[in-house]
């Protein structure tokens, strides 16, 4: 029992200590707008965010969840849209692209499926930004980053790398914990349990898999991922499944956003719904990637 613990926090540490590069450079970037740029060149991001989508669905596609987290903390600074966001957590992978290149999955598949990916994560983008701002007709919700490092009590006066330290430390504790809570419930139940969820069943199979691929944790994915290249499911269930899975992503827009529940939820549900219904479509297309 006690190795077992030990492995779980292992683990913990290895994937937190994986998103502090991300952590650190996105929270130095906005610390640097905030006190060097001032206005006019928040301004210039502004006007490019309706862009957002596309250029979030094509960082999105390279692996682990780094890009989501920093996406999460570039939203709740106002310098992206939902869309972009959006675009962002549908489009990143995780451990699929390294589990597929680990089981020698050809490479035109692996090119189809982050084609794919990426293609389906710049449309949802761009929908969710259309609905948002033309539909509901609300107004982009930027702000000054300034706002955020108030919310936080970070004491943004300090400096520019005396903020960035602190933001990252505080937000690094916060993905350590929560990825130790969920790596003890993943190892109570049982990836292999998990995996018995997920069957070839059209819609059902997509349904689940996407909840799954909401679980913030690697071993999302990685069930997803092994059940498709060991052929338990088709493409249809393994696409909404990794849609879905934006990592550490959505619990740091939960965690940085917390003045607007309401956009988080909508974001979350937004991307639960497109990776269903992009699984279900895939299927009936009969769509396969092998």
């Amino acid at each position: 029992m006690f190795e077992l613990f030990v492995d779980i926090v292992a683990d913990a540490l290895v994937d937190t200590i994986k998103l502090l590069p991300f952590l650190f450079l996105t929270y130095f970037v906005m610390e640097w707008l905030e006190h060097k740029t001032g206005s006019r060149t928040q301004a210039m991001i502004r006007r490019a965010g309706k862009a957002g989508p596309l250029l979030g669905g094509i960082l999105g596609i390279f692996p682990q969840c780094g890009f989501s987290v920093a996406a999460s903390n570039l939203y709740a600074g106002g310098l992206i849209t939902a869309g972009a966001l959006a675009a962002v957590f549908l489009s990143t992978s995780d451990e699929m692209l390294p589990i597929f290149l680990s089981e020698a999955v050809s490479a035109s598949a692996i090119i189809k499926i982050l084609l794919v990916k990426m293609v389906l994560a710049v449309i949802s983008g761009f929908v969710l930004d259309f609905l948002y701002h033309k539909v509901i007709r609300k107004e982009i919700r930027y702000k000054n980053i300034h706002s955020m490092c108030e919310s936080e009590h970070c004491k943004c006066e300090e400096g520019i790398f005396q903020s960035t330290i602190r933001h990252t430390l505080q937000i690094t504790l916060f993905i350590f914990l929560i990825t130790l809570l969920l790596n003890v419930v993943i190892a109570g139940i049982g990836e292999q349990q998990l995996a018995t969820l997920v069957q070839n069943v059209p819609v059902l199979g997509e349904v689940v898999a996407a909840l799954i691929g909401l679980i913030p944790n690697c071993a999302a994915s990685v069930v997803i991922t092994e059940l498709y290249v060991q052929g338990v499911i088709g493409a249809g269930p393994m696409m909404a499944g990794l849609l879905s899975g934006a990592g550490m992503g959505m619990l740091i827009l939960f965690r940085m956003n917390k003045k607007h529940p309401k956009h988080n939820l909508g974001i979350l549900a937004f991307v639960y719904v497109s990776a269903v219904f992009w699984g279900i479509l895939i299927d009936v297309l009969g769509i396969t990637f092998r």
